[in-house]
C-alpha cells in the first residue's frame, strides 16, 4: 500500500514537472519567434526610411553600402530587397539581387502580407521574415513624388533571416532548471510524506488484509500503531468492535443454522460461507414445502421427492416403501429405475427390515454384510427411514454403484432427510384424507368395501371392462341361518362370525378382486379378468368349502360352524347392464337357498322364467 501511494505521488509530481517544462518551453519559444518578428519589422522600417532618404537626395548608388551596414546588425544572418512590379515598370528590370529568391517572396508581393518561416535544426534555429513595402499614408509625399503608384500598392519587400539560437538555449536552460526543481521537490515531498504517512499507510495495509480474512471467515483485530491521528485511532477502535460483533454473530448464526441442516454438509472453517450455503438450502426446502402443500395426493409428493433426489443430489436408483403399523401393510410408493434387491422381501415381511427394527440408518460396509437381504455384491446400499405420524413409516432405500457415490450420499443425507421431514406434515394430511375417504367406502365391522364403494367403482369399472373386453364373475353369497346365531349367541358372536367370513373371503381371492359387504350377512365378490365361468365356479366352491370347515370359538369352549350359499353370474355374457348381472346373481343365490343351501348355483335364464 505504501509503495503504491509513493509511486503514484512520484508519477503525479513528474507529470506536473514535465507539464510545466513543456508549457514554459513553448511560451519561451513563441516569445523568441515574436521577438524576432518584431525586430525584423523594426529593421525593415529602418531600411525603408533609409532608402527613401537616399532616393530623395539622389544617392541611390550608395544603397548597397547602406544595406550591407544594416546586415551587420546582431542576429541578422541575411538581408535582401525585392523590387515589386510597379517599381519594375517605372525603373526597368531589377538587378540580380533585387529579384524574388523563392516562393515566399513572390507570395508576399502578391498578397501584400507579411510571412515568416521557422527553421530548426539540432544546433541552430532561424526565423525568416518577409515584410512588404506599401505606398502608405505616412510616406505618401515621398512615394507619390518618386513612384508612379497609388495608395496601398506594394512597391517591394524586404526579407530578413534572423538567428534566434540563443533564445532556444535560454529555453533549454529554463527547462532543465524546472526539472531539477521538480526532482528536488519530489525528494523532499517523498521524505516528509513517507515519514508522515508511514503509520497510516501500514494501518491501511493491515486493514486491507484483515478485510480479506473476514471474507474467508477469519475475524481478527488490528494492532494499534504509534503516531496515528485521533481519527485513525478511532477508526481502528470502531473496526475492532465491528469485527468482534461480526465474529460473535456469525458464529452464533452458523451454530444455530447447523441445527436445521446438520454439520456434515458444511465442514469448512468459514462461517460466512457455511451460513450462505445453509440459507440457500433452507430457502430451497421452504420453496419445496410450499409446492407440495398443494399436491393432490401422497404419490405426487413422493414423485416430487424423487425429482429432488435425482436432480438436486444426482441419485440414480432408489425406492420408497410406506409401511402402515395398523394393518402391517407395506406399499411401494415410488421407485426410480425399479432396481429392487430387497424390496419384495421387505414388502412381504416388513419386520425383516433392519432399518424398521433399529430405527437407525443401515449402509454398506467393507468387512461384512449389515443387511442380509441385500444380495448383490456389485452394488452398495444406504437405507434410512422417516416416521409419518404415529401409524406409518417411510423406508428409503438407495442403491449406489461406487464408494464415491456412497460417501457423497453420506455427506448429503442430513439435507436429504430435511426434505423428507418437511414433507412429513403434508404426507400425514394426505394419509388422513386417504384414511377418511377409505373409511367412507369401508364396512366398519369387516373392513371390506361397502355398497357405496361398489356403486361408485362400477361407474369406472364397467366402461373399462366393455372397452377392453374384460370378463367379470359376480358372486353373491349369504350366510345360511345367520339370524339363528344372533338369536342363540347374541350379536357379539354374530359380529364375530361376519368378521371371520370377511377374512375368509379376502384370503381366498386375488388382490385385484373386490369383496363387498352388500348388507347384513350378504356379500358380493367381483372376480375381475377371469378366463371363463369354470374359474368362477372353482373360486366359489373354494370359498364355500373354507367357510364350512372354519370353526369359530364361542362361549365356554364351544365351537361354531356355518355355511354359505352362493349364486353367480357373468358380465358381459349374461348382460352388458351390470345391474341386471347383479340381479341375476341374486336370483341364483335364491335358487341355492331353495335347493338346500351350502352350494353354488350358476345363473340360468330358465331360473328367471320360473320365478316370474
Amino acid at each position: 500500500m505504501k509503495k503504491r501511494v509513493l509511486v503514484k505521488l512520484i508519477i503525479i509530481m513528474l507529470l506536473v514537472g514535465i507539464g510545466l517544462t513543456v508549457i514554459e518551453s513553448l511560451n519561451f519559444r513563441n516569445h523568441g519567434i515574436q521577438s524576432a518578428i518584431d525586430k525584423a519589422r523594426s529593421v525593415s522600417e529602418v531600411i525603408k526610411n533609409g532608402l527613401t532618404s537616399y532616393m530623395v537626395n539622389g544617392n541611390m548608388h550608395q544603397r548597397d553600402i547602406y544595406i550591407n551596414s544594416v546586415s551587420d546588425i546582431e542576429n541578422i544572418e541575411k538581408l535582401w530587397i525585392i523590387r515589386g512590379d510597379n517599381v519594375i515598370k517605372q525603373y526597368g528590370k531589377p538587378t540580380r539581387l533585387e529579384k524574388p529568391r523563392d516562393k515566399v517572396d513572390i507570395e508576399v508581393l502578391d498578397s501584400s502580407k507579411m510571412k515568416y518561416i521557422l527553421n530548426e535544426t539540432l544546433d541552430k534555429t532561424t526565423v525568416r521574415v518577409t515584410i512588404p513595402y506599401k505606398a502608405e499614408q505616412n510616406n505618401i509625399a515621398n512615394c507619390i513624388s518618386c513612384h508612379d503608384v497609388s495608395y496601398g500598392e506594394t512597391l517591394g519587400a524586404v526579407s530578413i533571416v534572423m538567428d534566434i539560437s540563443d533564445i532556444r538555449i535560454s529555453g533549454l536552460r529554463l527547462a532543465i532548471m524546472i526539472m531539477l526543481f521538480t526532482l528536488v521537490a519530489i525528494i523532499l515531498v517523498l521524505f516528509f510524506a513517507n515519514k508522515a504517512l508511514k503509520p497510516h499507510l501500514e494501518t491501511i495495509d493491515e486493514l486491507s488484509g484483515k478485510i480479506k480474512n473476514i471474507s474467508n471467515g477469519i475475524f481478527t483485530n488490528i494492532i494499534k500503531r504509534k503516531g496515528l491521528s485521533d481519527e485513525s485511532e478511532q477508526l481502528i477502535n470502531e473496526y475492532n468492535q465491528l469485527v468482534n460483533g461480526l465474529s460473535t454473530t456469525f458464529t452464533d448464526i452458523d451454530n444455530k443454522l447447523n441445527i436445521f441442516i446438520g454439520n456434515q454438509m458444511y465442514h469448512t472453517n468459514n462461517p460466512l460461507l457455511n451460513s450462505q450455503r445453509i440459507i440457500g438450502d433452507l430457502s430451497d426446502i421452504y420453496q419445496f414445502k410450499k409446492e407440495i402443500e398443494v399436491d393432490k395426493d401422497k404419490y405426487e409428493i413422493y414423485g416430487r421427492l424423487g425429482e429432488v433426489l435425482n436432480n438436486r443430489f444426482r441419485l440414480k436408483n432408489f425406492n420408497f416403501m410406506e409401511q402402515n403399523y395398523q394393518n402391517n401393510k407395506t406399499e411401494i410408493v415410488y421407485s426410480k429405475n425399479n432396481i429392487n434387491y430387497c424390496v419384495e422381501t421387505i414388502k412381504n415381511n416388513p419386520d425383516l427390515c433392519r432399518v424398521v427394527r433399529s430405527t437407525n440408518d443401515v449402509m454398506s460396509v467393507q468387512d461384512h454384510s449389515v443387511c442380509p437381504h441385500f444380495t448383490n455384491n456389485e452394488k452398495l446400499y444406504y437405507c434410512t427411514s422417516i416416521d409419518i405420524g404415529d401409524q406409518s413409516i417411510l423406508i428409503i432405500n438407495f442403491i449406489l454403484d461406487t464408494k464415491t457415490e456412497l460417501d457423497e450420499l453420506v455427506r448429503n443425507i442430513p439435507l436429504i432427510k430435511n426434505y423428507f421431514m418437511e414433507a412429513t406434515p403434508s404426507l400425514i394430511v394426505k394419509l388422513l384424507l386417504e384414511a377418511l375417504k377409505s373409511s367412507a367406502f369401508r364396512d366398519g365391522l369387516t373392513n371390506l368395501y361397502n355398497r357405496k364403494f361398489l356403486d361408485e367403482h362400477l361407474t369406472k369399472l364397467v366402461p373399462q371392462a366393455l372397452r377392453e373386453n374384460i370378463k367379470i364373475g359376480v358372486l353373491m353369497l349369504d350366510m345360511d341361518h345367520f339370524k339363528s346365531v344372533n338369536d342363540e349367541y347374541g350379536h357379539d358372536i354374530g359380529d364375530l362370525v361376519l368378521k371371520e367370513l370377511g377374512k375368509i373371503l379376502s384370503e381366498n381371492v386375488r388382490e385385484s378382486d373386490i369383496v363387498v359387504r352388500y348388507g347384513g350377512e350378504e356379500f358380493i365378490i367381483l372376480l375381475i379378468g377371469v378366463d371363463n365361468e369354470e374359474s368362477v365356479l372353482e373360486v366359489a366352491n373354494k370359498i364355500r368349502t373354507k367357510v364350512s370347515k372354519n370353526e369359530i370359538n364361542v362361549y365356554a369352549g364351544n365351537k361354531l360352524r356355518k355355511t354359505v350359499s352362493i349364486g353367480f353370474s357373468m358380465f358381459p355374457e349374461d348382460s352388458t347392464n351390470f345391474d341386471i348381472v347383479l340381479k341375476n346373481a341374486d336370483i341364483a343365490l335364491y335358487e341355492a337357498k331353495e335347493k338346500g343351501r351350502d352350494q353354488v348355483i350358476r345363473f340360468q335364464e330358465k331360473v328367471q322364467v320360473e320365478l316370474f
